[in-house]
């Protein structure tokens, strides 16, 4: 879940036994997306969705960070085709040719994780299956930069000059983010910027790396329930997301696609980016 722009706050750095407990928030966040990719496809509806994930959370013995989170009314935010980020769940049925961003924060132990995966439905276009690949992959861009000594700006440089060699749009409003004891915490991590700008890194940051990325122009607009955000143009955007704890010599990446692609690949009406 995206970063609001606030008045500056204070930067926490984590100490090791506080990042396990994060770590543990994120893989049951990823436990839950894949349980979400186990169950996805034509016919099925974000309300469907949010229940199951509800549900699994709360047999979890944790909390959905989401939820109530200022307002916002369900455990996860499913946001198909040109929604951006934070799509209220509605009792629209996904059809062959959607994809699905789903975006889920648990609460477990005092700290929070967070992480997101888009899902393809069906026959999805070529187009927008380069947009997906590209978006997970410039993720990983960001994440090669989240190392001590570097800055901010070095993770935003790097999503943002990968995604562009594609042309593809690079959503500016809405940014990554610190996590811990609170879901949203400093600093700001946006998906674009210059290399050597913004606060340096220190180990024990842990962060949200998030690339937003539209397969049009970067421009987008917020709907009428003041949450949904969708591309100006319409066309389909892609988000995905890793918690991270910044180190030395390598980022440690606290959340786990790897269980959501593997119910991907046994979930025969999804495919495989």
């Amino acid at each position: 879940m995206f970063f609001k722009r606030t008045a500056r706050r204070e930067v926490f750095y984590k100490t090791d036994e506080e990042v396990e407990a994060i770590r543990k928030s994120c893989l049951m966040v990823c436990d839950t997306l894949a349980h979400i990719g186990s169950i996805i496809k034509p016919g099925v509806t974000g309300t469907q969705i949010n229940a199951a994930a509800e549900t699994y959370i709360q047999d979890l013995k944790a909390i959905p960070s989401f939820k109530n989170y200022n307002g916002f009314p369900a455990a996860l935010c499913v946001s198909v085709n040109e929604q951006v980020v934070h799509g209220f769940p509605t009792d629209y049925a996904f059809r062959d040719g959607d994809i699905v961003s789903v975006d889920c924060g648990v609460y477990f132990n005092g700290f929070h994780g967070d992480a997101a995966y888009t899902f393809a439905i069906g026959e999805v276009h070529t187009d927008v299956m380069r947009l997906l690949k590209v978006t997970k992959d410039s993720l990983y861009k960001g994440i090669d930069n989240a190392i001590e000594g570097k800055r901010i700006g070095d993770i935003s440089f790097s999503v943002e000059e990968y995604c562009k060699k594609y042309h593809f749009g690079v959503v500016r409003e809405l940014t990554g983010h610190g996590i811990g004891r609170n879901l949203h915490e400093e600093p700001e991590v946006p998906n674009y910027g210059r290399r050597g700008s913004g606060m340096v890194l220190k180990s024990g940051l842990v962060i949200a790396i998030e690339p937003m990325i539209t397969l049009g122009k970067r421009d987008i607009a917020t709907l009428s329930d003041n949450w949904t955000i969708v591309t100006r143009d319409r066309k389909p955007a892609a988000h995905f997301e890793h918690t991270v704890v910044v180190r030395k010599q390598k980022a440690d990446i606290l959340s786990d696609h790897s269980k959501i692609e593997s119910a991907i690949k046994n979930n025969p009406d999804l495919r495989e980016i």
